[in-house]
């Protein structure tokens, strides 16, 4: 079957998107039953009666799925590939499913993003967003077909739109493929920030500074090494995505309610995974054990893990940058991020370094969200586990904070940082730590004792050895240049490798 965009022939309705609100009368409703009772629904929405009542149910957050369009977008897909999968197996008819199909195809544009009101603290598994999805996919399907919305005797949310469906096979489906499109612009923004600290580490590649180690002098490295280090723990970040999104696209369609496959045919299963993977082009697989799939959340805690994993490597960089920026007359002052506004409103001329406490701000957020991934996925009982809407609302929510807090971190820090070259020589040159290359020729004990005086003259470690040691002054210059200590194992950053 063909999965082009084409407008089927049944086509009547007017594109959603030109429907004018205000020419509704907000005041009509329709009248539709489930298995509760009846309930008027707003005549001018697409949602039915169980996302009525889960408006009503769920006034917590005041976040909606809708604000999660990443979710909305994988939902719809998903609801398309199983339309096609139940075309192709007699179980829908041709003008049913191309009317679906449609309905989908303009949710995933990103057309009728206001009909899915729900708030993302809903109870029930994710029923309420399947419901949801189901009604809105039904009814603008009803129009398409030249039918009001509620004749749900042409076109039914249950008996048609979840065909061989339960939430419990489709909701994690779509809160996985939602997951693999939001690593995207995610995997972006870290890539583009590893390469502004490569870009900072090249500058710097012949510029020393001294290491610190418990907030103490250590030996000599170079900036350039300092800032090449932070690009590779953000590479570290990037490879464990890539192992993420074969975990996020095993998914479990046709496996229904409890993974038994109760009311789906047996061939659904196939057809459906088929059909999705040639609409998305990912790598999407069934889950070898149906039942298990449905209480496994293994997905989840790793891309929690991977993002927190991020979150660690970002607060590292950011906080390394704070100190280093500290000053700028009783701090290290190794450099100065960009001044990006007045930091008191009473000692005038301080300036505070906001970006990285911006990012700090947002990865203690990451920190949360994992706490609440590991709870929501420890909590599953028997056949289900009943809150993939928190885990997926939170995962979505750090990874799109995170994409935010790294652009602005490369942006509006990162890549206007101004090193102060001097400093940083000086302190390699004073810091008594640098004795220690003088250990394989004098002892430790030696080494030691002209690191003390160095300290209690003020003179440098070079100064001092020239006064205590035989060794000829172009051997010392030799043993205790900085440079030469910083690159014991080669120069590390990108371009400019030295053996």
């Amino acid at each position: 079957m063909s999965e082009t965009t084409n407008t089927i022939s049944i086509v009547k309705a007017a594109d959603p998107s030109t429907i004018n609100p205000a020419a509704a009368d907000p005041a009509a409703t329709r009248l539709e039953h489930d298995c509760i009772g009846q309930l008027e629904v707003p005549a001018d929405v697409y949602w039915g009666i169980h996302t009525q009542r889960a408006i009503a149910n769920f006034p917590v957050s005041g976040i909606t799925d809708a604000q999660h369009p990443e979710l909305i977008r994988a939902y719809a897909t998903v609801k398309r590939a199983c339309a096609i999968a139940n075309e192709e197996l007699g179980l829908l008819d041709h003008d049913k499913a191309e009317a679906i199909r449609q309905a989908c195809l303009e949710i995933e544009a990103g057309k009728l993003a206001d009909q899915f009101p729900v708030d993302v603290m809903q109870g029930g598994a994710g029923t309420s967003s399947n419901m949801n999805m189901n009604e809105v996919i039904a009814n603008r399907a009803l129009e398409i077909a030249g039918h009001p919305r509620g004749d749900y005797h042409y076109i039914h949310p249950n008996d048609d739109v979840n065909e061989s469906q339960s939430t419990n096979d489709t909701y994690p489906a779509a809160c996985k493929l939602a997951l693999i499109d939001a690593i995207g612009p995610l995997a972006e923004a870290t890539k583009k920030l590893a390469r502004a600290f490569h870009d900072l580490a090249d500058k710097h590649v012949n510029d020393v500074t001294i290491g610190r180690t418990q907030l103490q002098d250590a030996v000599p490295i170079t900036y350039g090494q300092e800032f090449h280090s932070f690009a590779t723990l953000l590479k570290s970040d990037l490879a464990a995505f890539d192992r993420v999104v074969p975990l996020l696209a095993q998914l479990n369609l046709g496996a229904t309610a409890i993974g038994t496959g109760i009311c789906a045919d047996l061939r659904f299963r196939r057809s459906a995974i088929d059909h999705l993977g040639r609409i998305t082009g990912l790598p999407v697989t069934a889950a070898p054990d149906p039942v298990a799939a449905m209480t496994d959340m293994g997905a989840y805690v790793a891309t929690s893990a991977a993002i927190k994993s991020l979150a660690v490597h970002l607060k590292k960089a950011a906080d390394d940058l704070r100190l280093l920026n500290s000053g700028p007359r009783c701090g290290f002052n190794d450099l100065d991020v960009p001044a990006r506004q007045a930091g008191s409103s009473i000692m005038p001329g301080k300036v505070n370094p906001v970006i990285p406490e911006c990012v700090n701000q947002c990865c203690f957020m990451i920190f949360g969200m994992d706490v609440t991934v590991n709870w929501a996925v420890a909590e599953g009982q028997l056949q289900l586990n009943a809150f993939d809407p928190v885990m997926v609302h939170e995962l979505l929510s750090g990874m799109s904070l995170l994409t935010n807090a790294m652009t602005i971190f490369r942006t509006n820090c990162v890549e206007g940082i101004k090193v102060n070259i001097e400093r940083g020589r000086e302190f390699a040159q004073y810091s008594p730590s640098i004795s220690a290359a003088l250990n394989h020729y004098i002892g430790y004990e030696a080494a030691a004792d002209i690191a003390a005086e160095a300290v209690r003259s003020g003179r440098t470690v070079r100064e001092v050895a020239g006064e205590r040691t035989d060794l000829p002054a172009e051997q010392l210059d030799e043993i205790l240049d900085p440079i030469r200590l910083a690159r014991g194992l080669g120069q590390t950053c990108r371009e400019h490798q030295q053996q």
